[in-house]
């Protein structure tokens, strides 16, 4: 009787668990407006907004993503510290008060750090391939498989079909609010 408890407490707190994970579709259709938005403020094409997020955190399920709202692993701003299993996490990540922050904060160093900032200079918003390459051989990752990763992401979730969404006033009124 106690292993049938058991097995069941565990199942039941798995799918509780899995149930709170957001899906790629899940995480486009929640923040494919600010990405938009933040496209027609900046040039940063919306598919690289929410292509390297989705890549970087998992689409918002990583724990940096869950805790301190930081969608692309961008470190600074002193630390965060977060509770994760009970345990108190200190990390270098930046830590936002919500996702648009930390998508504005990622468009911003897009495009006023000089290492990324040639990159609107030179590409407009419809070459999301570009972007993604040159942001790769401008030092923003690691992996040589960092740019076809995130353009994969793109092309499965036809993300660039956003990158000639014109703006909704309607909308940037609401999330002036």
């Amino acid at each position: 009787m106690k292993k049938v408890l058991l097995i069941t407490t565990l199942l039941i707190s798995t799918l509780a668990a899995s149930a709170q994970k957001n899906t790629s579709e899940s995480y486009i259709e929640q923040f494919k407006d600010a990405a938009v938005q933040i496209m027609h403020e900046t040039g940063v094409p919306a598919s690289i907004i929410l292509g390297v997020a989705m890549h970087e955190s998992g689409n918002g399920n990583s724990s940096v993503a869950r805790n301190l709202n930081n969608q692309f692993g961008v470190k600074g701003g002193g630390g965060a510290v977060y509770y994760k299993h009970n345990k108190k996490v200190h990390t270098e990540y930046k830590q936002y008060s919500s996702v648009m922050e930390s998508f504005q904060d990622f468009a911003r160093i897009m495009t006023e750090r000089k290492q990324f900032s040639h990159l609107a200079d030179e590409l407009t918003h419809y070459d999301y391939a570009g972007w993604a390459h040159g942001i790769q051989h401008s030092g923003y990752c690691s992996g040589h498989l960092w740019a076809s990763q995130v353009l994969s992401i793109i092309n499965k979730y036809q993300l660039n079909t956003l990158d000639e969404k014109p703006i909704d006033p309607k909308q940037l009124a609401q999330n002036a609010q």
